[in-house]
């Protein structure tokens, strides 16, 4: 089945020289047959965007987050953090694995707290979630900090929290580039859809993120390697024909 440009329209079929082109030495193509596999993912082309003044969101399937963050990839890495516990987000796997970072998962949450403290007797009203930087030398975390109370982040914390994001971020090169967490998946921060009960898509977190300005890397949680029966695209916005065949067009 042929993946679907913005138009619509569907792609070419492959040139017999395209259909060479191999990807391993030797058997390697036909040894990893997909069909071997249940945790796969199949990626949809999409149209150039270099014309779209809007910017997009990379979508950095098949990548190591926290390898990436060790390796230098990224100056500045999101994710959430509370005031309890965050021995299990990855904000303590960076602090544990960076050298030169003098922060622990311990004091991690303890700042948080001191933070969520301050701020409930001095800025009570303020709209959370507050953002909270975390300097680990090599690496800058912009840490949302769940809201007081609650054991999960909701998509409208999720976007204004990322509106702060994208504020602390303009014409700040320093910054960047910059990635994300996804918040499915989590265990310690989990997000939730106050519609639902439930977590939300994997496009309704992108959209909230894309509306409130961000424009940088995400990577996906590693449940979606299990849903081999739906093709995956590697940017946001997804083209337009999506919303097309939702409709019930083609």
């Amino acid at each position: 089945m042929g993946a679907t440009d913005d138009t619509g329209a569907k792609d070419r079929p492959a040139t017999a020289a395209e259909r060479d082109i191999r990807v391993y030495d030797g058997e390697g193509d036909r040894l990893l047959s997909t069909t071997q596999f249940s945790d796969r993912i199949t990626i949809f082309p999409q149209r150039s965007s270099i014309s779209d003044s809007r910017g997009r969101v990379r979508i950095m399937w098949g990548q190591d987050m926290l390898r990436d963050m060790l390796d230098g990839r990224y100056r500045t890495v999101i994710c959430g953090v509370n005031d309890a516990d965050n021995s299990h987000g990855i904000i303590a796997q960076l602090v544990d694995l960076t050298s030169t970072s003098q922060w622990t998962a311990r004091t991690v949450s303890s700042y948080a707290r001191v933070f969520q403290e301050a701020v409930s007797v001095h800025a009570a009203a303020d709209r959370e979630p507050y953002v909270l930087k975390y300097d680990l030398d090599s690496v800058l975390v912009l840490g949302l900090l769940r809201p007081a109370g609650r054991d999960h982040f909701t998509l409208d914390d999720l976007g204004r929290g990322f509106a702060t994001v994208a504020k602390m971020l303009r014409n700040r090169h320093d910054r960047r580039p910059v990635a994300s967490v996804s918040f499915l998946g989590a265990r310690s921060n989990r997000l939730i859809d106050s519609a639902t009960g439930e977590e939300p898509s994997f496009e309704s977190v992108l959209r909230v993120m894309f509306d409130s300005g961000f424009r940088g890397d995400v990577y996906p949680p590693p449940q979606l390697w299990r849903v081999h029966d739906a093709g995956v695209f590697s940017s946001y916005p997804f083209p337009a024909s999506l919303d097309t065949m939702r409709d019930g067009g083609f």
